[in-house]
């Protein structure tokens, strides 16, 4: 009887326990992410040193804040899917916030010639690869500084650069393939640069390219911190850019240059042996100038213009002269080429992009759930097999498509209404065989005008 009684005992001892395990597993899966978050949040935002650490299960709002605004995300304060998302992506291992800023309060070299030495190689290039993606990084800086940068072999050098996995003695431990990428030390901490062993490092985009990572990481070094300029190449995110076309950003070239001048100012140079910036935007060619040229698409972002051509796009920023260039894929990597129309809805903070048959929602560089989506669940009638231009109207909430020579109308936003009214595009006459091109949204008088 007492065997009995013990079976028993045992049996509803263990059906009990089931509950647990599972109620247990579900807070692991909990806490497991929210310690992804607060170790994010301590790695690139961290409090000031006079803040005591208090480990809890709520991260504050104006640390949130601070990353939302830095990334230029929607400002929440809360831990939403576009937040989550950019914690994700590939980045340095600098903070975002910290020590050393742009301006004015860097710390610098007291020199301008400085020498570095490679300690060790990774073994995914090879040698002669990592030697001259090393030097062209340092050159990017070179071009537009009187900075110069002398590689040695056996002496003591100025910069250390090496390649290691995980704990590797400076109490910054990497993470493993993705997440961190590398970091670098400021000048006031000796400028050396690390970076992850367990990354692919290549030449090209295959992997993760050796030269974009470290000519970002140099910055580091000479006394750069991260840029909140979405295009810069000291913003913390790796872009896959050309690295055969790389140009520096003006905000990467004047942050350097407010550190140690231009290439005219050191001692006897007479500028005319200065090679021409290396930087990760290519500058608008002649082309550009062309007056029949025409892009695919125009929309604005976040106050900015966009331009699409192809596989690029261009982005007029109101507050700056100069004009970006960037590969389509860089931003958005499901989308390549052929963007056929696009419009931003501020309200929302959305920008809809058509291509084909389909089109997606985003957020800034953002891919939102659910898409792409076929147009046609949009309400458009099957005669419709692409949307040639678009734009959104504030002030009448109305969204106006245009394709061949019609134009669609539907009162709400792109992805709420489907009633549609069709009317004949204005001024296009009934005979022509061409067709909208663009459609333009002007920001301040949400006046509406076609290009033809």
């Amino acid at each position: 009887m007492k065997r009995f009684l013990l079976i028993v005992a045992l049996c509803g001892a263990l059906s009990c326990a089931l509950p647990v395990i599972q109620e247990t597993e579900q807070i692991s899966k909990e806490d497991m992410m929210l310690a992804k978050v607060t170790k994010y949040m301590e790695s690139y935002y961290p409090e000031s040193d006079s803040t005591p650490v208090v480990r809890s299960k709520i991260i504050p709002e104006h640390r949130i804040l601070q990353m939302q605004q830095f990334f230029g995300l929607k400002v929440t304060g809360k831990l939403d899917k576009n937040t989550l998302d950019a914690m994700k992506k590939p980045r340095c291992g600098v903070p975002d916030i910290g020590e050393y800023n742009t301006f004015p309060s860097s710390p610098k070299w007291k020199k301008n010639d400085l020498k570095y030495r490679v300690l060790n190689y990774t073994p995914d290039m090879d040698k002669a690869d990592v030697d001259n993606a090393i030097a062209r990084a340092w050159k990017v800086w070179s071009d537009v500084t009187p900075l110069t940068f002398t590689r040695v072999y056996g002496e003591s050098a100025d910069i250390d650069i090496s390649f290691a996995a995980g704990s590797h003695g400076d109490y910054i431990p990497f993470d493993g393939q993705g997440g961190q990428l590398a970091h670098a030390y400021s000048p006031a901490f000796g400028g050396d640069a690390h970076f992850d062993e367990d990354e692919i490092w290549t030449r090209d985009l295959k992997g993760t390219n050796l030269f974009l990572v470290a000519a970002h990481e140099f910055g580091h070094s000479l006394g750069l911190g991260h840029s909140r300029v979405w295009g810069a190449l000291m913003f913390p995110t790796y872009q896959p850019w050309d690295p055969q076309n790389l140009r520096l950003h003006p905000d990467d070239i004047e942050g350097i240059q407010h550190l140690y001048g231009s290439p005219e100012d050191s001692e006897g140079s007479s500028g005319n042996n200065v090679p021409p910036p290396v930087v990760p935007t290519e500058a608008p060619s002649t082309d550009m100038c062309d007056p029949h040229l025409t892009f695919d698409a125009v929309t604005t972002l976040r106050k900015e213009t966009v331009f699409f051509k192809d596989s690029f796009f261009w982005r007029k920023n109101p507050l700056r002269r100069d004009i970006e260039k960037t590969p389509i894929s860089a931003f958005w990597p499901v989308l390549s080429s052929g963007i056929d129309a696009a419009y931003e809805n501020e309200v929302d903070d959305t920008v809809f992009l058509f291509k084909g048959h389909k089109y997606w929602a985003t957020k800034g560089s953002i891919i939102q759930p659910g898409f792409p989506k076929n147009i046609h669940h949009l309400g458009f009638p099957r005669t419709v097999q692409k949307i040639d231009a678009a734009a959104y109207d504030k002030s009448s909430k109305k969204t106006y498509f245009f394709s061949g020579n019609t134009q669609l109308t539907s009162q709400g936003s792109c992805c709420e209404d489907k009633s549609w009214s069709y009317v004949n595009c204005y001024g296009v006459p009934h005979k022509r065989k061409s067709k909208i091109e663009i459609q333009c949204q002007h920001q301040h008088d949400n006046d509406i005008t076609s290009q033809i």
